[in-house]
């Protein structure tokens, strides 16, 4: 599990092609200094398994799953993008639970500035519409955030300094992607009410 407190904001050094998947090569010293082969690293929200780490460097496999319905497939060498270790037990939560198992992919579609941060409006699929609430959380490439206003296709976050400055969401544009994994407690309370709506009347289920 991640919090979406994004530590580092990293650099892709390579990407090797591999037919149905690829092999990323990552640079990011701080969240390299205690990993290991096995271990966890959220990218761009995405948690991808540490193949191995040479000099503040990491390579992770990615599967065809991942790359068909995230971003990580549009990335090249060059690109910057969050990077984030799992949270440890016993740690602080200062974002919100997160899976780092993306849900799909939106696309910014317009930026408004403001006198000390600025409000990203993000469009996003219909399916995934009906779990955002306004002042609900949100994970955007890795980066938890609350929900200004929750839209039908669309929402809005405000984005403080620090968010400008350390995190990838400081120089996306209209019109480029980004991961977005809603708050898992949504579709936990859906599926439930589900089976619930589901259950005949006068029957009752071996556990509610």
């Amino acid at each position: 599990m991640f919090t979406g407190i994004v530590e580092e904001l990293g650099e892709v050094i390579a990407v090797e092609e591999r037919g149905d998947s690829a092999r990323f090569r990552v640079r990011g010293p701080l969240v390299t200094q205690d990993a290991r082969h096995g271990d966890s690293i959220a990218v761009n929200g995405v948690c991808l398994t540490v193949v191995e780490t040479v000099g503040g460097e990491f390579t992770a496999d990615v599967m065809a799953e991942t790359l068909h319905r995230s971003v990580l497939g549009s990335l090249t060498r060059g690109s910057r993008v969050n990077l984030e270790r799992p949270l440890a037990l016993g740690g602080r939560l200062g974002g919100h639970l997160v899976q780092g198992h993306v849900d799909g992919t939106g696309h910014v579609l317009a930026r408004t500035p403001g006198e000390h941060w600025e409000i990203i409006r993000i469009g996003l699929p219909a399916a995934l519409s009906r779990y955002l609430v306004e002042k609900g959380s949100v994970t955007v490439d890795g980066v938890s955030l609350t929900v200004v206003e929750a839209a039908a296709d669309s929402f809005t976050v405000s984005l403080i300094p620090t968010t400008l400055n350390l995190t990838t969401l400081g120089t996306k544009q209209p019109g480029d992607p980004v991961n977005l994994e809603v708050d898992v407690l949504a579709k936990y309370v859906e599926r439930l009410l589900e089976r619930r709506d589901a259950t005949a009347p006068g029957q009752s289920e071996a556990v509610r």
